[in-house]
């Protein structure tokens, strides 16, 4: 069947969209007119209940020591919000872990990732007591073991190996294979040295292995091969603790399909078991946490036909507040808020205000025929990597935050405004007064 023309998929909208009297978006039971009305626009819309739904499934899947990603989504409001279902939090800078101790998480459900921790990050983490330190590099041991050795207490512990499984997913996404940034390489041998230099160090508290294959991976297999790769080391060195970090892939547009959270876990179970692992399994979920938590609306400023060509539909937002576009080639999906179960019969490509020919948001999407000026346009499953990859290029203003829950509304995130664009300038002594 066609379905070319089809209405929005309803399976790209949070779990507590509903139709409104009049064919309009509810969310949460918000109306997303109304919310673009009192917020203006971009503004990204999460579904609150959602968002809690998947922390509870991920810990009940996993079990309390699972960590949410924050560098899919992170404000304080969603920081809180995964720390009351249970979840720790994965941070891998030192502005993720400030925001996430700025909200009261403790130190202890703080997992400190990242390739290139500075002594500095390094310091505050292990003086608060940060819960896990998944080390990187030999440069980071030394760090380590410096700072032990002027009187801080040894951190607990994950080698994190790259296991030589490349996933089929986008080269800038893939960390898994041997050319990769992160980690300590199996094929080399410099996984089998940093596991020997942690245990014999008594600067680090060896705990387990930390393998991250890559991001947006539809395929489970992939996560059971790399269960495969690191099992040997897993079991010879009889380690507690076993992450396999995130990368579970979210559906974005019509026809992908990818496994629940739950599916996900039960797969790294099955290949555990299968290799005799029995260690503590956990793992890091962000995108499959936050992304179809949200969609992002917008005001369409412009309709720009090219007769045989192509029409731009241009929003007030654009690559500023969704880059995967750009970076990664990614797909979405658009919509009109007001008539959200119309056949879309109209090919535009969605484009942004940036002064980029490649600012565009969704190529060749469908919309009704009756778009027009001022109408409110949507992407969905916007909920990860949007805000967090944001921008103020063009000096455009980062866009509002709302929870919705239970027909109630709450800014988490603040509209910049253009005095905020300044806050940071220092003027030099000429144009000072």
């Amino acid at each position: 069947m066609d379905t070319s023309s089809a209405p929005l998929p309803w399976a790209l909208l949070p779990d507590n969209a509903s139709v409104g009297g009049d064919g309009q978006l509810l969310i949460g039971g918000c109306d997303t007119l109304e919310l673009a009305a009192e917020f203006g626009t971009p503004l990204f819309v999460y579904d609150e209940d959602h968002l809690r739904a998947r922390c509870r499934e991920a810990v009940a899947a996993f079990g309390p020591g699972v960590s949410y990603a924050t560098k899919a989504f992170l404000c304080r409001a969603m920081a809180r919000l995964a720390f009351e279902e249970g979840m720790s939090l994965d941070v891998s800078t030192g502005g993720e872990y400030h925001v996430a101790r700025a909200t009261g998480v403790p130190p202890e459900r703080l997992v400190l990732h990242g390739n290139n921790k500075s002594v500095e990050e390094l310091r505050v983490a292990l003086g608060e007591g940060v819960g896990r330190v998944v080390v990187d590099s030999f440069d980071e041991m030394a760090r380590i073991e410096q700072l032990v050795a002027g009187g801080l207490a040894p951190p607990r512990v994950l080698i994190r190996i790259t296991p030589g499984v490349e996933a089929h997913t986008h080269e800038f996404v893939r960390t898994g294979q041997d050319d990769s940034k992160f980690g300590f390489p199996v094929y080399s041998g410099d996984a089998d040295r940093a596991l020997a230099r942690a245990a014999t160090s008594p600067a680090m508290e060896l705990v387990g292995i930390h393998a991250h294959i890559g991001s947006q991976v539809f395929e489970a297999q992939f996560f059971e091969l790399a269960v495969d790769a690191v099992a040997g080391f897993v079991n010879a060195h009889g380690l507690p603790e076993l992450s396999l970090g995130g990368g579970l892939g979210v559906a974005y547009v019509e026809g992908e399909t990818a496994p629940t959270i739950t599916d996900w876990a039960a797969a790294i179970h099955r290949a555990c078991e299968a290799n005799g692992i029995t260690a503590r399994v956990t793992a890091e979920p962000g995108r499959a946490i936050t992304a179809a938590a949200a969609v992002t609306l917008y005001t369409v400023g412009t309709i720009k036909d090219l007769p045989g060509i192509r029409t731009y539909v241009a929003v007030d937002g654009g690559m500023s507040d969704n880059p995967r576009p750009v970076l990664y080639g990614s797909g979405y999906e658009t919509f009109l808020p007001r008539a959200v179960q119309a056949p879309r019969l109209k090919l535009v490509t969605v484009v942004g205000k940036h002064c980029e020919s490649g600012d565009r948001l969704v190529v060749d999407g469908r919309v009704p025929e009756d778009l027009q000026v001022g109408d409110l346009l949507a992407t969905p499953v916007t909920g990860a990597y949007g805000h967090s990859m944001g921008s103020n290029y063009n000096k455009v203003l980062r866009p509002a935050v709302v929870f919705v829950r239970d027909g109630d509304a709450r800014v988490v995130v603040r509209r910049e405004t253009l005095d905020d664009l300044l806050r940071l300038d220092v003027l030099d002594p000429q144009g000072s007064e």
